[in-house]
Parts: structure tokens; sequence; C-alpha cells
């Protein structure tokens, strides 16, 4: 993986930050300064490049780590909890999981916090919907568009435009376009924080049902995989309590070290996920800085994708749908049995 070299103090924010072992390798496809691949101090230097912009992502959000202390050939995990040795000055706050365990999690509020998860092999940053003020509360309706096999980034594409009608016919909500990293794109909109986790994820599902009527061809809300097609998923369970969607500006364990890049509407068409990596992001970023810094100017209301719920719930007999196998039954739910599986048992 190279040599470690020496440890380096970086100033951020007005921050020292010690990284231990800056020559370590994390991306090692080549490029990158010391030329056998993206470094430790790469990736930290990519965060201080792009900082109000995942500062504005994270602030005071709970948010799980997702690390790769020996890069992305090595082992990895999700950490959940703060660490022991987590700086005083990161404030956290406790969440509660579905199942009723509580944890604290750090809430980046600076850039000193990102660089400082960096220096332990975080890449991706999975902040809540919500703030720590409010835990129970989200603050943002995450629509996660969800590429199925068959399909690819460029139907990802034409469904979110499709999407943008949805959201702007349903309470003129305003939604915010990112690429995933991979072959997707999310589509966030911020939010009075009023409704509980199980009313937004109400919401979504009524989204994503108004936006496979309107294009049965290329979308589903279908949770069970057998069901999907070559189609793209709405997948409403990212808005359940506890799952998260990586943070707009967070590094993806993919070859070349891309980015999740914060989109116009205008751009959609054009952009690509492979435009955008922990090179090429900084210079965006120097020409174009955050293209998503006023996304919480406005906050909208849920009202009308609630009232489109029950709608299909009366209407339509559409009621719930599944949750993840984790979470513990929940009232009105169907039953968690693929539909092949279910007929063979009847």
């Amino acid at each position: 993986m190279g040599s470690k070299g020496a440890a380096v103090e970086l100033e951020a924010g007005g921050r020292t930050v010690r990284l231990s072992s800056p020559d370590k390798v994390f991306f090692p496809d080549g490029g990158g300064t010391s030329g056998k691949g993206y470094t430790k101090l790469d990736l930290a230097n990519y965060f201080l490049a792009v900082g109000d912009g995942i500062v504005r992502a994270l602030r005071d959000r709970p948010t799980t780590l997702e690390r790769y202390p020996d890069g992305v050939t090595g082992e990895s995990f999700y950490q959940k909890r703060a660490a022991k040795n987590l700086p005083d000055w990161i404030p956290t706050a406790t969440i509660t999981f579905p199942s009723g365990r509580t944890a604290d999690e750090m809430c980046p509020t600076e850039i000193a916090a990102v660089v400082w998860a960096a220096q332990y092999g975080t890449l991706t940053f999975h902040p809540w919907p919500v703030r720590r003020a409010d835990p129970d509360r989200p603050d943002e309706l995450r629509i996660d568009l969800d590429p199925q096999p068959g399909t690819g980034y460029a139907d990802a594409v034409h469904a979110a435009r499709e999407l943008r009608a949805v959201l702007h016919e349903f309470g003129g909500l305003r939604g915010w376009p990112k690429t995933s990293g991979g072959r997707g794109l999310h589509v966030f909109v911020p939010i009075e924080p009023r409704w509980t986790f199980t009313e937004v994820r109400r919401a979504a599902i009524a989204c994503g049902r108004e936006l496979e009527r309107r294009m049965p061809q290329s979308v589903t809300t279908a949770w069970w995989k057998e069901e999907r097609g070559e189609r793209i998923f709405v997948d409403f369970n990212q808005t359940a309590r506890d799952r998260t969607i990586a943070s707009a500006y967070s590094v993806r364990a993919r070859p070349n070290a891309p980015v999740s890049a914060p989109l116009t509407w205008n751009e959609l068409g054009d952009a690509l996920p492979r435009d955008f990596d922990i090179v090429s992001m900084p210079k965006r970023y120097a020409e174009v800085g955050d293209v998503h810094a006023d996304m919480d100017a406005e906050r909208h209301s849920l009202d009308a994708l609630l009232e489109l719920a029950d709608r299909d719930e009366k209407d339509r007999g559409l009621g719930d749908l599944p949750y993840p196998p984790e979470y513990p039954k929940m009232p009105g739910e169907p039953k968690r049995v693929q539909p092949s599986r279910a007929r063979h048992e009847d």
C-alpha cells in the first residue's frame, strides 16, 4: 500500500488536525500525489477543498461513518456510535434505532470534524435526515432513484425529470438532485420538521407511486427484487428510521474515488457520475462553489403528499409497503414474504 510517512498537521477551519500515515494509499488505481494511487492525505485535502459544501450537507446531523482503515481493498465497516476518542469540540446527538436502543452519534459542525474522520479512514458520510436539536423529526425528504439490472444512470435521469414535476405538483416542492457516486440519483427536499419518520416514509411511498403511475414501464416501487424488472426502483425504505444516504461530496469506495456530486436541474442531462471524483470536484468547486448552498433557505410542507397517500389508501386500496427485514413489525405493514414464496406456501 506504499510507505506511510511521518504524520502531518493540517489546518482546518482554525483547528489543527493531525493526520498519521498520510502516504497510506486508499485507492490503488494510480494517480494522486504519490503516483501509486490516492492517499489519505489526498482524501483529507479533497475534503478541505470542498469544506463549506460537505459541512453544509452534514451540519448538526447525526452521522454514521463508513470507514476503510486500510483503503478500499481492505475491510470496511459502518461506525454508528461516536468513538471514545471523539474530540470534545465535535458535538453528538442521541439517536434511537428501530429496536428502541439508543446511541450517541457525532454531528459535524465544521470542516475539522470531517478531516478528523478522514484520519480514521472515513470515505463516506451517512447523515440522518434530522438535526441534533430534534432527532425524531426529519427535515429532509430523500428520494433514492436506484437503477436495477438492465437500467443505468440515463434511466435514473429520465425518472428524476418526471419526479421534479411530481414534487412541484404536490405542494410546490423543490428537489435538489445529486449523483449517488454510482449509477443512481438522489433528490433531497428540505421540509419542515413537523412529521415523524413513519409519516415522511409514507410521503415518499406516495411520491414513488405517483411517479410509477406516470412511468409504469420505467419506474417501480416494488420492494421485492423479483418484481422490479428492468426499471428504476424508488427506494422508499431509505426514509425509514436509521436508513441513511451518502451525503453530498462524500467519497465512494469505487475505482478512481468518485464522489456524490450536487447538481443543478439544468446540468442533469449532461453530467455523468464519472465526471466527479476527488480530483475533478475541487476544480468544479473552485469554479462554481456549492450549487446546493441555498438548499436550506426554503422548507416545504408534506401535506399534499400525505393527502395523496390517504387517497391512494382510500380509493386505490394501496396501504403500507414492507419494511426492511431487521425492523420490528409495523402497524398496517403487509407480510414480509416475497411473492413467489407466498404463492408456493399457499
